[in-house]
């Protein structure tokens, strides 16, 4: 079933009314009832009663999102909370980086310990600890020094600050947002790439298919590095949408220029 995202948009945030001052515009927007006068939303086309939001010249009419844009506005959130949950993740493991470079000889202690406890309940179930590439990488980590720990958790702060302000851009379709947003995401492709190299799982797979997929749409779609017209073909589309917005909404065919 294809979603109706005028409707949609309108019955979560709200109609928009305007009155043009064309008189041949005015009557196609307006209807009067036995309830009190009613005017079509620029958005869905539905008649709402009520006075209008607004009043003036045709072309300065407010420029409503409709169908298509609505539709790439909901994906582009979508994305943004995601970026938003990845950069919350990061943040907490630079935390824990930072934490156990300032706790390092304790953590292993106690890992150690906690490693001779267990061994002979996994050597029970035929599983050698000892040969574990989850306690050879953990090992590993122990041996890291603290100015090598410290750069890392530098490094993921950076990371998940990328990723937050990426969020919050694409959650206003900010078009520097879109560009920041396709060229690092694209930029970590080959080393996500090179993890599947190293061990496959189902996650890494849905990531990269999700960031290539993410990457492409972007691009083409908001017209970016030239693709498909680049800016100019993007804001004569917005532009043309601004201009026509209350004829569309009021039935009439715009005029071939």
């Amino acid at each position: 079933m294809a979603i109706d995202w005028d409707r949609r948009h309108c019955a979560r945030k709200g109609h928009v009314t305007y009155a043009p001052d064309d008189p041949r515009l005015r009557v196609r927007l307006h209807s009067q009832t036995a309830v009190g006068e009613a005017w079509r939303c620029l958005r869905c086309g539905d008649f709402v009663l009520g006075e209008p939001h607004g009043s003036g010249p045709a072309g300065d009419a407010p420029l409503v999102p409709r169908g298509k844009v609505l539709r790439d506005l909901f994906i582009l959130r979508f994305l943004a909370i995601e970026r938003a949950v990845r950069g919350v993740f990061i943040v907490l493991v630079a935390v824990a980086v930072w934490k156990f470079s300032n706790s390092q000889d304790a953590v292993r202690r106690l890992f150690n310990e906690y490693l001779d406890t267990f061994r002979p309940v996994f050597r029970h179930f035929h599983y050698d600890l000892d040969h574990s590439p989850v306690v050879g990488s953990i090992q590993k980590a122990f041996g890291y020094k603290h100015s090598t720990l410290l750069l890392v958790a530098g490094l993921l702060l950076a990371y998940a600050l990328i990723e937050l302000v990426e969020a919050v851009g694409l959650w206003y379709a900010k078009r520097w947002a879109e560009y920041l947003t396709v060229v690092a995401t694209a930029a970590f492709l080959p080393l996500e790439i090179y993890e599947l190299t190293e061990k496959v799982s189902y996650l890494k797979i849905v990531t990269l298919v999700l960031n290539i997929l993410a990457v492409l749409y972007i691009a083409l779609a908001k017209r970016l590095f030239g693709l498909r017209g680049g800016r100019k073909a993007f804001d004569e589309e917005r532009q043309s949408a601004s201009l026509l917005e209350v004829e569309e909404s009021a039935g009439v065919e715009p005029s071939l220029p």
